[in-house]
């Protein structure tokens, strides 16, 4: 998990509060050294925090929400599998040579049940995002992901997924080693497995790259995560020639988890605490744990043939509409 002792990384938006809870802090100490009590002014104060963080984080725009998505705080994950499950043991390679440490994946167990867990990973820091490609995971990540669904399936084990890339490694090596082919197979497959599978954006859901690990019969978003086809600065670059326009098309694109409930894609938004999950962790993970569980249990009641239907006509039916004339 993110280390809580370390400064905290502050977006624009939430300077405001800061400075308050800054100045909350100050006031405390001088009145411990001076012997004052100020406890009536602190309580305003907190109090006056409170209604600023609740007034900030239920009215962030897109764009806001795609900064969280990104902080690079936010927890990835290997922290969500740490806090969740029992025991966990992390496999590697895709039996063609390739270990790709952009995805993870491996055998995790969560209150007792066998399950696997299989995610995108971000690095912390500048050096270990170099490691990881910054969550983009090439052809052999999504190989060695659909190596261990198929040991899932084989197995009884189910699928819990992360989602948290802004899309599939788009580099000449990538394609040459086949990664169109690769996202592809496991669209095909991830339709045909027995086993529940429920999918979770943790953070930014972005392109094929997400949906190579993105087929289950829920998907879940963190509330602060967002899912789009591409991302507003490329959105921005290709339609208007200046990228400086993306929020501009974070609104268009509707990447948000209330856009995407209202619109049908979405199955459960997954609230955060006021703040983000990077604010509380540990509470982010508590959240999310429950909603796994809870889904993971009306699926298992389910027969396999009726969660592969259920698959089937959740992504028939994402872009149906009807068109009413005037």
């Amino acid at each position: 998990m993110p280390n809580p002792d370390r400064k905290p990384l502050l977006l624009d938006f939430e300077k405001p509060l800061a400075e308050l809870e800054t100045r909350i802090l100050q006031i405390r100490q001088l009145a411990e050294e001076n012997g004052v009590d100020v406890s009536d002014e602190i309580r305003k104060l907190e109090a006056r925090s409170g209604q600023l963080r609740q007034e900030i984080f239920s009215s962030l725009s897109p764009m806001q929400r795609l900064q969280l998505a990104r902080h690079p705080r936010r927890p990835s994950t290997l922290d969500y599998i740490q806090a969740i499950s029992d025991e966990w043991m992390e496999l590697h390679g895709d039996r063609r040579g390739g270990d790709d440490p952009a995805l993870v994946g491996g055998i995790a167990r969560i209150d007792g049940r066998p399950t696997v867990i299989i995610g995108h990973q971000k690095g912390r820091d500048t050096k270990d995002n170099i490691a990881r490609n910054f969550g983009m995971a090439a052809p052999g990540g999504y190989r060695k992901a659909l190596r261990l669904m198929e040991h899932a399936d084989r197995f009884g084990m189910p699928i819990f997924t992360f989602i948290d890339t802004p899309g599939a490694w788009a580099g000449l090596e990538a394609e040459q080693l086949g990664q169109g082919e690769a996202i592809a197979c496991n669209l095909r497959e991830m339709f045909r497995l027995d086993v529940p599978i429920i999918c979770t954006v943790i953070g930014e859901g972005g392109s094929g790259g997400a949906l190579g690990i993105g087929v289950g019969e829920r998907l879940l978003m963190l509330e602060h995560s967002v899912y789009t086809v591409a991302t507003p600065e490329a959105c921005a670059a290709i339609l208007w020639k200046d990228s400086g326009k993306a929020p501009q098309a974070a609104e268009a694109l509707k990447i948000t988890s209330w856009d995407l409930k209202n619109l049908g894609v979405l199955d459960q938004i997954v609230p955060e605490p006021i703040g983000g999950a990077h604010s509380n962790p540990l509470k982010a993970a508590e959240i999310l744990k429950k909603a796994l569980l809870e889904n993971l249990a009306e699926l298992s009641e389910l027969t396999s043939q009726q969660r592969r239907q259920m698959r089937y006509q959740k992504f028939r039916h994402i872009g149906v509409f009807t068109e009413i004339s005037a």
